[in-house]
């Protein structure tokens, strides 16, 4: 069990086990099922369920092995600490750039997210949304550069509200129990084996529980808060994931929400309570989307200027301005979100950033696997669940699924 020692002049860690689940959950979901639910249904037709399960099982296995390595090197960084531990500096330097660009495809999507739930609340979409999504990013940035950051409790009380939210749909569209609706073309069901190419497509849904390895240093108790709240932030994201896959598709039906895919969700919650459901989930998704910008954002610039520190990124990422902010990185992450989202639509992004998260999986499960950290199987289902996803999504891409 971890007991290391506070540093001089420095606070007292205080992210407990509700603030690191929070975090967790918050990261997963900031962009996920809002994001994901109509691409996967688009994929997966009435099986969209399963490809959530699936991700869920890979995740939680990815979990245990981020989980097991932190805890054995006993310090925060995740993969690119786990690879410099090992004297793998070249890879660690790959895997960085790798990371940024994955962070960088996700801060996009959630920025894409809030931009068409923000202009389809006001009747608008197309260029209304691209500019509200940039907007978004640009006050965000303005918000990191600040020197602002978000507040553990208030990071529970935002996850608990979306939570409920979530739960509270997924509820109604059960009540209205309706499996027909699900169905993209009622004669030509999906076969249950697009659940695998979905998990591949939508496997970013999860990105986000990692950056708890990121904080390893803030928590309480560290090497219990991580193996607990890492584990139970995916069972519960999974959980919600699965539900409202099912409950919204019955609401809404499948052909409505692939039609409008940026916003299925507010499309469901008008279905389930009248205008007081559709703003609700659309307050919801952009609240969500960006918290999920501003904490990617601050998180990546951050492990930028731990790189450069290290030598393996340009100096100019260590660089810190007169508010003591990495800006170089902060800068330089933000503008290429923003080309991706003048240029990119949600399909792609989500796939290019799920084909990114993928690869990173599957490289720490299998380090796992190599430094002995955690039980072994689980490491091996791990691996052998990100590549088996990784190949389906390329085979989708290449029309060959």
């Amino acid at each position: 069990m971890s007991s290391k020692p506070i540093k001089p002049g420095r606070e007292r860690p205080a992210l407990g086990l509700g603030g690191a689940w929070a975090m967790a959950v918050g990261g997963m979901i900031g962009g996920g099922i809002f994001s994901t639910l109509g691409v996967v249904i688009s994929v997966a037709g009435e099986w969209a369920w399963l490809s959530f399960l699936i991700g869920g099982v890979v995740a939680l296995a990815s979990g245990h092995s981020y989980s097991a390595l932190t805890r054995q090197l006993d310090e925060p960084g995740g993969s690119y600490a786990y690879l410099r531990a090992m004297n793998w500096n070249r890879t660690a330097r790959y895997v960085v750039w790798l990371l940024i660009f994955g962070y960088t495809l996700t801060v996009a999507v959630y920025a894409v997210t809030f931009g068409a739930y923000a202009a389809h609340a006001v009747g608008q979409d197309g260029m209304t949304a691209r500019i509200a999504g940039i907007a978004a990013i640009v006050i965000l940035t303005g918000v990191n550069l600040i020197g602002a950051s978000e507040a553990s409790a208030l990071e529970q009380v935002a996850v608990w509200g979306k939570l409920a939210i979530l739960f509270g749909l997924a509820m109604i569209g059960l009540w209205h129990w309706a499996p027909e609706r699900l169905v993209l073309d009622p004669g030509h069901p999906a076969s249950w084996s697009g659940a695998l190419v979905g998990t591949g497509v939508v496997f970013m849904a999860y990105e986000g529980f990692q950056l708890l390895s990121y904080d390893y240093d803030e928590m309480r108790h560290p090497a219990r808060t991580i193996a607990v709240a890492m584990p139970l932030a995916i069972v519960v994201t999974a959980l919600a994931y699965i539900l409202v896959a099912v409950g919204a598709g019955m609401l809404a039906g499948g052909p409505a929400i692939v039609e409008q895919e940026e916003v299925a969700l507010a499309l469901a919650g008008r279905e389930a309570l009248g205008s007081f459901g559709f703003y609700a989930v659309t307050l919801a998704a952009v609240f969500s989307a960006s918290s999920a910008i501003n904490a990617t954002v601050f998180a990546t610039a951050r492990l930028a200027e731990t790189a450069a520190k290290d030598g393996e990124l340009p100096a100019l990422f260590a660089k810190r301005d007169a508010r003591n902010v990495p800006w170089a990185g902060t800068l330089l992450i933000s503008a290429v979100a923003i080309v991706l989202v003048t240029i990119g639509g949600i399909e792609s992004l989500v796939e290019g950033g799920s084909f990114v998260f993928l690869l990173v999986f599957s490289l720490v499960n299998a380090l796992a696997i190599v430094r002995r950290a955690g039980a072994r199987w689980i490491a091996v289902a791990g691996l052998a669940g990100s590549l088996s996803a990784a190949v389906m999504l390329v085979l989708y891409l290449a029309g060959v699924v």
